[in-house]
């Protein structure tokens, strides 16, 4: 099962979730900080202050990614390292960017650059954060000056990763830094972080050099009903307007859903308020491939009163319910459904007239163990082998399906969750920060040689041989 030549293979990590040294380096605080400071938000009372210790240590994981096989490295860019006040560009942070992108160079492993990764510095949260209109301005200045910076090594450029996260997690359930719980606030910081991505592409267009690629990174989650009566459709339409729609129409070129827009209307009205003429002609800047994050499909079913507020704290959601997620289940409860990921691509593709698409994040959380110098992780294998069979039957569908990078090189500091879900092809100890390859690395790395999956998936208890 070949897939295309030059096809991308690669793992991805987040500033914030591995690089650690957070007083370190000129490095200003992000809302991250602030928020993993307070009692109660993170499970275990964890933070960022160490994670991985990466800023040190990124020698040694760019040495495991490319011993692997993975020829392409997805990280972000910290903001509050790059510009600590969120606006005044520091030497030493930048520098650190400049010895990882050269350490990924010197061992033949393509850079992918992600802007925002959801560590906004602490400073421009002060000063009224994503819900204010002018961060947007400030993120496409901050694009510049890392291109500036970067842009004669680095030709993958993506914006902002998964703004319904740090809009919709950040500002309205408030599970995610900066911790607010709001609505009408997270819509807007959803309109102004799309916002920023435009003004940012134009940013980067502006100076780009031959071969330089732009994009964005969206996540997604299909919506499955429980029945197929017009109740349930309905349930379906309402989850996939402000979860997928939401995001993916406005950039490319749709404008805002007119549905989702009407779901959305009863939460008080400043979200249509902050969208300004000529909004989303700067959102549909052209971009030159869409990444597409997957983990699991939402299960949806409707309530008896489509007005009733149901389980699930998205803007707008009303009238349903989310279902638990049916087995298999990762240890995060996540389903596992890869088929859903090759509709998944093949709807996008089909909705965005064809559009480049890379799988920019994809993997799954097991309960994990270093026995004898080993991580037999057998699910975390099977889980990559069968979604990369689905990647691949879109491919053959005739979907332009470009690369695929898992999530994560390295267990890491999960976010709310702090150090308790494991997703990494590295595990780490993180008391001594000795780092030891799973097995499901070797076999992503051995894929990724082969640029191919074999006929079958027969012999995944090996694949640490």
């Amino acid at each position: 099962m070949t897939f295309p030549s030059g096809f991308l293979w690669g793992a991805a990590t987040a500033s914030y979730q591995v690089e650690g040294a957070v007083l370190e380096g000129g490095r200003g605080p992000s809302i991250w900080d602030t928020f993993a400071a307070r009692e109660g938000t993170v499970l275990g009372g964890a933070t960022g202050e160490v994670a991985c210790d990466h800023y040190h240590r990124y020698p040694e994981d760019v040495g495991l990614l490319a011993d692997l096989g993975l020829g392409a490295y997805r990280f972000s860019v910290a903001w509050p390292r790059v510009m600590p006040d969120g606006r005044t560009p520091s030497a030493a942070g930048l520098a650190f960017y400049d010895r990882l992108v050269d350490e990924l160079l010197r061992r033949d492993v393509t850079p992918v650059l992600t802007l925002y990764h959801w560590d906004l510095p602490q400073a421009l949260e002060d000063a009224g954060g994503w819900p204010s209109r002018d961060t947007a301005y400030r993120f496409a200045e901050y694009a510049a000056v890392v291109h500036d910076a970067l842009g004669d090594r680095v030709a993958q450029w993506t914006t902002v990763n998964e703004p319904f996260c740090a809009a919709f997690l950040g500002y309205g359930s408030g599970v995610h830094a900066p911790g607010v719980q709001d609505y009408d606030t997270a819509l807007v910081a959803a309109h102004h972080l799309l916002l920023g991505h435009g003004l940012a592409t134009r940013a980067l267009t502006e100076q780009a050099r031959p071969g330089h690629e732009f994009s964005l990174a969206l996540n997604f989650a299909p919506a499955i009903a429980d029945g197929s009566t017009p109740a349930h459709r309905e349930a379906a339409r309402k989850f996939d307007g402000i979860h997928n729609r939401f995001f993916l129409d406005p950039v490319l070129g749709k404008g805002y859903p007119p549905d989702v827009v009407a779901d959305v209307e009863h939460h008080g009205g400043r979200f249509a308020a902050s969208v300004r003429d000529g909004d989303t002609d700067v959102i549909a800047a052209a971009i030159d491939w869409l990444g597409v994050n997957y983990y699991a499909p939402a299960r949806v079913t409707p309530l008896a009163d489509p007005l009733a507020p149901g389980n699930c704290p998205l803007p707008g959601l009303r009238g349903l319910d989310v279902l638990p997620a049916p087995p298999p289940v990762t240890a995060f409860g996540w389903e596992q459904a890869p088929g859903t990921l090759a509709d998944l691509l093949r709807w996008i593709s089909a909705r965005s007239g064809g559009l480049p698409l890379v799988v920019a994040e994809n993997g799954a959380s097991f309960v994990d163990e270093v026995v004898d110098g080993r991580v037999a992780d057998v699910d975390r294998v099977r889980y990559f082998d069968e979604h990369l069979r689905a990647v691949h039957a879109a491919i053959g569908d005739g979907v332009d399906v470009r690369g695929y990078f898992a999530w994560s090189l390295l267990d890491n500091f999960e976010w709310a969750m702090g150090y308790t879900q494991r997703f990494g092809l590295v595990h780490v100890d993180f008391e001594t920060q000795t780092r030891t390859v799973k097995d499901s690395g070797r076999f992503l790395g051995r894929v990724a040689k082969a640029n191919a999956l074999g006929a079958s998936p027969e012999g995944l208890g090996d694949a640490g041989a």
